[in-house]
């Protein structure tokens, strides 16, 4: 594959990403796949309607970091919808939902339990920002929708200790 080509799914070990979380641990797994994934602040959705919120994340592929070091070859992003269920209240800090030149990093998602089945899940974002999302019950999706490509930076992200 030359360094102008995008990556496939056929030349990853890993099929597309479909996950589904029902329990912290659960979401731990989704919390460690989606850790620096990218976005638009104009990529957030909640359908008060459906209760359902969901963002559209530009995936760095972490499943795949270790294999690409090891060829020598490009690291990968991959689009991937996050869909979190049974939304009952969003709250954000640090996030303009109007600007639609912002991007968001997102660094982790955590679950803090309230009233069973109930709580909040916790989107912590890079520079102080934070979206907290109060649901009936934890039911969270991560869903591959688009073949991956190769990372615009080249790198795979980096976090000093």
């Amino acid at each position: 594959m030359n360094e102008h080509e995008d990556a496939r799914f056929e030349d990853a070990s890993e099929a597309p990403l479909r996950l589904l979380a029902l329990d912290a641990e659960d979401l731990s797994v989704i919390s460690t796949l989606a850790q620096d994934a990218v976005l638009p602040a104009s990529e957030l959705r909640w359908d008060r309607k459906t209760r359902r919120f969901a963002l559209l994340l530009n995936r760095f592929r972490w499943e795949d970091a270790e294999n690409a070091a090891a060829r020598r070859r490009g690291f990968e992003r991959v689009q991937s919808v996050l869909v979190i269920e049974d939304v009952l209240k969003v709250q954000s800090q640090g996030v303009m939902t109007h600007d639609k030149d912002m991007v968001l990093s997102l660094l982790s998602i955590s679950w803090e339990p309230g009233e069973a089945p109930g709580g909040r899940i916790m989107l912590t974002l890079a520079g102080d920002g934070a979206i907290a999302v109060t649901v009936e019950a934890l039911e969270v999706v991560l869903r591959d929708v688009t073949r991956p490509y190769l990372a615009p930076s080249g790198k795979a992200p980096d976090h000093p200790e």
